[in-house]
């Protein structure tokens, strides 16, 4: 009983030192490259497709907002009969 636990425990203890081990690639020097270049491009756009595409449902989203918002208050300032 106690050898089991004991192995349990070791092997435990072994997968968590091991990925401590493990060299991580440091990728802040090119990322700081990368978005302070001066290529024309504002920097919120700078991330790619993504960033891209997220700014552009935004704008969508928060003019059909906008959009809806002015129908609410024209609709509400002629109140139908």
């Amino acid at each position: 009983m106690n050898r089991s636990i004991f192995a349990l425990q070791k092997v435990a203890r072994r997968s968590i030192c091991s990925s401590a081990r493990r060299q991580v690639d440091n990728k802040v020097p090119h990322n700081q490259k990368h978005f302070q270049e001066d290529n024309g491009m504002p920097i919120h756009l700078k991330g790619g497709t993504f960033d891209a595409l997220l700014y552009r449902s935004t704008m969508t989203l928060t003019i059909l907002g906008t959009g809806y918002v002015v129908y609410e208050l024209v609709s509400a300032a002629f109140p139908k009969k």
